[in-house]
């Protein structure tokens, strides 16, 4: 039986990025973290496509992960990292639970205009609601770690560590995912759902589980990219958060846990170049990037280490 290269290797890529901790500049280490806290969603919808389904909505989940940390720190002053990730876990689980169930009964571009519009909702409800802070959000507070209060320069190289290990576990956790019985009930699902009903399996109850296990990891991306941005506000939920967790997905590709977090630290480097470079056409080079990226690599750019593994 072949050994399962994955888990080595995402081992090492942690260790990498954790000693690199060390060498990085404060700006750079920055950037992967958020790239790193948006993999997080885009892992989710990566997993969804992967069972045939589409969620332009990801960023319901995503918000919920971040409002649920940032109004707990706002109201209650609680800053507790791992706490504040557990709580945005949770929330975001806990609504999945209710829309699942309706959620899992769509396809295709119901399935797609559906997760839109619940998410988009939520948006309409902070932008209303001045309790959550409407159009302006909410500051969240300096966070802690199990206690320990770190300075500010600290607090940032740890919130990066602990962003590698979540990244870790749940490319793990995923991966094994993929590689289990739900893993490949969703992908025989999405060639042909009849003869996986006839096979004596529930259809529903996989994509149920898939829509469960994306809402948990875009909460957590949620959560981390609050605690490091220090601020929430409904652009979490916008349809262009989602909108971008769907188009980072098409480029990194969908072969691999690695592909969601390959195309979103390049997303994020492109942009913050072409800002830099041109300020008021900045778009225009991403666009141009991610166009010749998907002209010339239609799989994605995980399309390149799956091309060379089939050559070996």
């Amino acid at each position: 039986m072949r050994r399962d290269p994955v888990p080595a290797a995402i081992a090492l890529l942690a260790l990498l990025l954790l000693a690199g901790a060390l060498v990085l500049p404060d700006w750079l280490r920055f950037l992967l973290l958020l790239a790193f806290a948006k993999g997080l969603a885009v892992l989710g919808v990566v997993t969804l496509m992967r069972g045939g389904l589409v969620s332009f909505g990801q960023g319901l989940y995503f918000g919920l992960g971040g409002y649920a940390a940032g109004m707990t720190g706002h109201f209650t002053g609680f800053s507790d990292v791992f706490g504040l990730l557990l709580l945005g876990i949770a929330v975001s689980v806990a609504v999945a639970l209710v829309l699942g169930l309706v959620m899992a009964r769509y396809r295709e571009i119901f399935f797609a205009m559906l997760s839109l519009a619940f998410s988009m909702v939520f948006y309409g409800v902070l932008v209303r609601s001045e309790v959550l802070g409407s159009t302006d959000g909410s500051n969240l507070p300096q966070p802690t770690f199990l206690g320990y209060a770190p300075e500010a320069a600290t607090g940032r190289v740890l919130l990066y560590l602990l962003t590698v290990l979540v990244v870790a576990v749940a490319a793990f956790l995923v991966h094994r995912w993929y590689r289990s019985l739900w893993g490949h009930l969703a992908e025989a699902a999405r060639e042909n759902e009849v003869r996986v009903e006839y096979l004596g399996a529930s259809v529903f109850r996989v994509h149920y589980a898939d829509y469960l296990l994306a809402a948990a990891t875009a909460g957590a991306g949620g959560v981390l990219t609050a605690v490091a941005v220090g601020h929430v506000d409904p652009t979490l939920t916008y349809w262009t958060t989602s909108g971008e967790f769907v188009f980072v997905a098409l480029v990194g590709g969908t072969g691999s846990v690695f592909a969601p977090f390959a195309g979103a630290v390049l997303l994020e480097l492109v942009r913050t170049f072409a800002f830099a470079w041109l300020p008021y056409s900045w778009q225009m080079i991403l666009g141009a990037v991610m166009l010749l990226v998907i002209l010339f690599l239609p799989g994605g750019l995980w399309s390149l280490v799956a091309g060379r593994e089939a050559r070996t």
